[in-house]
């Protein structure tokens, strides 16, 4: 098949589209994307690209087609929406005038949705089908952060949103709690086939060649408690301090973070500021493919997002990772996320931004014997191969697609 993926975000960015993308490739499939200037989540362009640099690459065989992007930068509200609009707008010029038929498009939603408009365009051009992989819902994902006050543009954001819906063939979507969300959008008028398509790990989390030795210099005694990916508004990095704060005083639990985004400027501030250097460490940004080689140190790793009722709609692609690299889960979270960890049993969750219970829980895990943890992690990898598996999801979605 023929087939254009329109994303925002691609490689050398961090995103499972790019793997998705792999998969129909070596499947076969025709592929070309659209997508824009890499600058997530640093807010500037990555070494060798600029606004209009040479827009023409090729990804393992496939096209990519680069438009004009205007950077993040840090992610003021003005920001934001040059970033948003100018793919959109770009990206729905190259459709217009490139003049090819696809079998179909693939939009992969994440924030922004204006990201899917190129490829609802090319819809309308040229009757090809076009399905949605949903991964963050709107508006919710913008109200919660609070910029979006004008409620007259809140109302036009809506609008938007039910236009990319209804003007979409099927929805795909990461977390089963999205879907009572899409279906008030829609309304009764339009009937839409939502599937549930999750997320699953990249496959340097299920490779053995573990090289645990690589960072073990980095590594501090006791504990260790990991949280890997971004490192934004979401992911309530004050509770987490809070729970640190707790554990400073009562235990040998460490804290080891590994990421970019917009809050690592804050998560610096909050540990030189409250004389968490023994317990919180931020270790910076690595590659994916190096990430099992840090998880291998951890004791548990950390699942949290905010006590939004956005976030309980979100399953965190990250989650997938920890139970592929057979690690036990501590979650602070909603939603279902929590619901995985507790059916999986591969840990413990408590709510979203209770930190005092983060704290009290790994107090006590972290005084039991390592046979709880080595059951735990067990059972979580069992769970992923039987609900999370790369090659069921993605057989499930080209099965789906032909119906």
């Amino acid at each position: 098949m023929k087939i254009l993926i329109v994303t925002q975000y691609f490689y050398p960015e961090n995103f499972k589209i790019n793997d998705f993308c792999l998969e129909l490739i070596k499947r076969g499939h025709e592929v070309t994307i659209l997508t824009g200037k890499p600058n997530y989540p640093r807010g500037e362009f990555y070494k060798g690209y600029s606004l209009f640099s040479n827009h023409k690459e090729f990804f393992n065989g496939a096209k990519v087609i680069r438009v004009p992007t205007i950077p993040r930068g840090d992610s003021s509200s003005f920001e934001l929406i040059l970033n948003a609009f100018s793919f959109a707008f770009f990206g729905s010029l190259y459709t217009m005038f490139h003049r090819k038929k696809y079998d179909f498009s693939f939009a992969y939603v994440l924030s922004p949705i204006t990201s899917a408009i190129p490829a609802i365009i090319s819809r309308s051009l040229y009757k090809n089908k076009v399905f949605l992989w949903v991964l963050d819902l709107w508006p919710e994902s913008v109200d919660v952060t609070g910029k979006m006050k004008n409620s007259f543009l809140r109302k036009l954001l809506i609008l938007l949103v039910k236009f990319i819906y209804r003007n979409s063939d099927k929805i795909f979507i990461s977390s089963k709690f999205m879907k009572k969300s899409i279906i008030d959008k829609l309304g009764p008028k339009y009937p839409k086939e939502i599937l549930h398509l999750p997320n699953w790990a990249e496959n340097s989390f299920l490779d053995d060649n573990i090289n645990s030795n690589k960072f073990k210099h980095l590594m501090p005694d006791g504990f260790r408690v990991m949280i890997a990916g971004n490192i934004g508004y979401g992911q309530d990095f004050p509770s987490i301090i809070k729970a640190a704060l707790i554990l400073k005083k009562t235990s040998n639990v460490k804290f080891i973070v590994l990421g970019d985004g917009s809050e690592k400027k804050y998560l610096k501030n909050k540990i030189k500021e409250l004389n968490l250097e023994d317990t919180v460490f931020y270790l910076g940004s690595f590659p994916m493919k190096e990430m099992i080689n840090f998880y291998c140190h951890a004791d548990m790793m950390l699942l949290t997002l905010r006590d939004e009722i956005v976030y309980s709609y979100t399953v965190p692609g990250k989650l997938q990772g920890y139970l592929a690299s057979k690690k036990a889960i501590v979650g602070m979270i909603n939603g279902e996320a929590a619901e995985i960890i507790n059916k999986s049993e591969c840990g413990f969750a408590v709510k979203a931004g209770d930190h005092n219970a983060l704290a009290a829980e790994l107090l006590s895990v972290s005084n039991k014997p390592i046979s709880f943890l080595d059951k735990a992690s067990i059972k979580g990898f069992n769970y992923y191969q039987k609900n999370f598996k790369k090659d069921t999801i993605i057989d499930f979605f080209l099965n789906s697609i032909k119906k």
